[in-house]
């Protein structure tokens, strides 16, 4: 009797591994249901560009059985500020490297790839880590990658729809943010900032808000990302921007804590 192999096979299993250098994070989840099951963190301290990538992720490959065992779907998230956006009429795939040279050093050795963000006529063009991408290929053969904020600028203009208000959102990770300016579902802005104090962060707010004519006294800023009430760049932003929240993330049904949820957005929405 004839069977539908493929469907039998279906583990409806899918992983996202979100990678920096600072680290990995990585999710599990359930297609059929599409929960998100695991959520695990894994620092491995200031990696180098250099360093054999092989010998950092082989530990956490060993520790967390979930990296090994098997999946329908495997994503690769690149979450770095190396990455810039580009309306669809202004993008032509042989200049990829072109559109990054404003916003970063690039090189002749480098690799560029981009995510179509079809359903809002743009592509982000991005350096995605070119090891860690070997190092998967080797443990997994075949897995799709992305970029970060590919994920997190389509989920900000998804949640925007119907809101006339132009809000800027602000996402925060260890050593870059992300600022993304947005008015129903238009993408007003979108700009990554290296940072190393509260003061540094506070500065490119509103300096961005000066800008774009925003009024610290009326606009709405709403933080994600690694970013809790309370802690230095919250409270910063809070004194010097009267409408300041934490991003709602209340529409997020999973088992894991609002923090989680905000911390790790874009590995949940991949």
């Amino acid at each position: 009797m004839w069977q539908n192999t493929s469907v039998i096979d279906k583990m409806y299993q899918k992983l996202a591994i979100q990678v920096s250098l600072n680290g990995l994070s990585f999710a599990t989840f359930d297609t059929l249901i599409n929960k998100p099951l695991v959520l695990q963190k894994i620092d491995l301290g200031k990696v180098h560009v250099t360093t054999k990538i092989e010998d950092l992720f082989a530990e956490a490959f060993q520790n967390h059985p979930e990296l090994k065992a098997g999946y329908d779907d495997i994503v690769i998230v690149h979450n770095n500020n190396l990455s810039t956006f580009v309306p669809t009429a202004l993008f032509d795939e042989e200049y990829l490297g072109s559109y990054l040279q404003f916003n970063t050093k690039v090189f002749e050795t480098d690799f560029f790839a981009f995510d179509e963000l079809a359903n809002y006529e743009m592509n982000n063009v991005y350096i995605p880590y070119v090891n860690m991408n070997n190092y998967f290929i080797d443990r997994f053969g075949t897995f799709d990658y992305k970029h970060a904020n590919t994920v997190l600028v389509n989920k900000l203009l998804e949640v925007s729809k119907n809101n006339e208000e132009r809000k800027m959102f602000v996402h925060v990770s260890d050593t870059h943010f992300e600022i993304v300016v947005i008015q129903n579902q238009q993408l007003q802005l979108y700009n990554s900032f290296d940072y190393k104090t509260p003061e540094d962060f506070l500065y490119y707010i509103l300096f961005t808000a000066e800008q774009l004519h925003l009024n610290p006294e009326n606009f709405k800023l709403e933080l994600l990302g690694k970013i809790t009430e309370g802690d230095s760049l919250y409270n910063i932003a809070y004194k010097y921007v009267r409408n300041v929240s934490l991003f709602d993330v209340s529409f997020m049904s999973n088992p894991f804590s609002e923090t989680e949820n905000r911390e790790h957005f874009i590995l949940l929405h991949s």
